[in-house]
């Protein structure tokens, strides 16, 4: 079977294809997986991102990053459900740049909006 893209599918497909992938998660950490379970967390953060609204983040504002306190995402661009821009601190100074000057991240990982 050909596997579809998550852009492709309904809401209630996405939550069912995150259901198989949270039981699949789950599997791989009890064998003591750990390679495989991130594949899947991964997985899962790409199909809750397209259960989001895009419209709900702002190009210039700061998030917080899900699961990593302390740090904020400042978005540079939106491009689908990918936010684009740097990781700063609490004070809006770029931390963590990459190569290329920036990164993508999928909304599902942004936080709330830094006030």
């Amino acid at each position: 079977m050909l596997e579809r893209r998550y852009s492709e599918m309904t809401e209630d497909e996405l939550r069912n294809e995150m259901a198989q992938l949270t039981e699949k998660a789950r599997k791989a950490e009890q064998m003591g997986m750990v390679n495989e379970y991130a594949v899947y967390e991964r997985k899962i953060q790409m199909a809750k991102a397209y259960m989001m609204d895009p419209g709900q983040f702002s190009k210039g504002e700061i998030y917080e990053i899900e699961g990593d306190p302390g740090t904020y995402f400042k978005i540079k661009y939106m491009n689908g459900v990918f936010a684009w821009g740097s990781r700063v601190n609490a004070e809006g100074k770029v931390i963590e740049e990459s190569d290329e000057g920036e990164e993508a991240l999928p909304i599902s990982l942004l936080g709330k909006k830094k006030s």
